[in-house]
């Protein structure tokens, strides 16, 4: 049985930035370019305005993600992701599922992300999570291929 743990650390700590790194390779395959353009500071992710968490499988980093202040009582899902080797072993949803306790313990009461329409799996693991469509906002607003979701917490 494969042991995971998930722990907090700096945002732009050595491990964090290794699969920051290869989210955004993901992203860029799926739409070219850096993958992602919005601008994110690692001072956004120190609590109790943030956090950012990695997920280790078996003692080594498989997945991560993160929340950053929108307003003083929402908190935006940030780069989410998980190795493709560890994937579908439960890596996001526990991610997910702490990062979402984090932002409620820190204070916030609705959670926001947003999502290109090229990450099916995102997508169906939002929705099934409880995420629901809302407005875009945020970087990608006006982008095609944005979607927007949230919930409360």
């Amino acid at each position: 049985m494969s042991q995971l743990e998930i722990r907090a650390l700096a945002f732009d700590s050595p491990v964090a930035q290794s699969l920051i790194r290869a989210a955004l390779a993901d992203l860029g395959q799926r739409y070219g370019g850096s993958g992602d353009d919005t601008p994110v500071d690692a001072a956004e992710f120190v609590p109790p305005r943030g956090a950012f968490l990695v997920a280790y499988l078996d003692g080594r980093p498989v997945g991560c993600g993160g929340w950053r202040s929108h307003g003083d009582d929402t908190a935006e899902l940030k780069r989410m992701y998980t190795d493709p080797a560890a994937r579908g072993r439960g890596v996001a949803r526990a991610v997910l599922a702490a990062v979402e306790e984090s932002a409620r313990h820190h204070g916030r009461k609705r959670i926001i992300l947003e999502c290109g329409d090229r990450q099916p799996e995102a997508i169906a693991m939002y929705t099934s999570a409880g995420y629901e469509r809302i407005p875009n906002f945020g970087f990608y607003a006006d982008a095609p291929g944005c979607l927007s979701f949230g919930r409360v917490l």
